[in-house]
């Protein structure tokens, strides 16, 4: 397990997440080798479906085996049942679509970074109020950069990533890093499902490096 602070740094730093859910285990290991080839050090799996906890456990034997300085952080945790499995499983840190304070206090209880989905003002102070340092405006195609424009001097100080339809797209990523996020999260607009099933790895290579280099740019 990383350092809360260590993870969230990393974060910033690379300026973008990516995400991505895929049932077969050896096609994650894959994918994640490619984007850690890339040049991706922290990256979230997400929990969306019953494979997930078994593929974790693969990512976590080759985080250890070959990826050393990556950070390997599992989504879609919405229940301490879900967060107690992954932790166990070496989670380096969680990611919620949603403000669980159970969840909340069981990632602060292990001093892992914990970072809940919001879409109102409301649910951002509710998050702050959970000791939330990283906050994900959750969907993103919906509310848009220019709701984190009108919001942001409510809650100064916050750091937020927007996660669900970030565009692979210079003018896009841009937009949003002219709004005020530190980070973007990136899932299916970098990992889609025709790469996964296609196993198209070259082409992720490819536009990993790409999404790299349009972050840099854009911020």
């Amino acid at each position: 397990m990383k350092n809360k602070q260590e993870v969230l740094d990393s974060i910033i730093s690379q300026g973008m997440l990516p995400l991505f859910f895929f049932e077969d285990g050896e096609v994650s290991v894959e994918i994640t080798r490619t984007l850690y080839k890339a040049g991706v050090r922290v990256f979230e799996y997400t929990n969306r479906g019953k494979a997930a906890l078994e593929n974790f456990k693969l990512l976590k034997e080759l985080q250890q085996a070959e990826m050393p300085d990556l950070h390997l952080g599992i989504g879609t945790i919405k229940s301490i049942h879900e967060a107690d499995a992954f932790i166990n499983a070496g989670a380096d840190f969680l990611v919620s679509p949603i403000i669980n304070p159970e969840v909340a206090k069981m990632a602060h209880d292990h001093h892992m970074l914990w970072i809940p989905g919001c879409m109102t003002p409301t649910e951002i102070y509710t998050a702050q109020c959970n000791d939330a340092a990283l906050i994900k405006l959750f969907p993103a195609n919906i509310l848009g950069p220019a709701f984190l424009s009108s919001i942001k001097e409510l809650f100064p100080g916050q750091l937020f990533m927007p996660t669900g339809g970030v565009e692979l797209e210079a003018e896009n990523i841009a937009t949003w890093f002219k709004a005020g996020v530190c980070a973007v999260g990136m899932g299916s607009k970098l990992i889609s499902k025709k790469v996964l099933e296609g196993k198209l790895y070259d082409q992720l290579y490819n536009d990993t490096l790409k999404a790299i280099a349009l972050v840099k740019a854009g911020r």
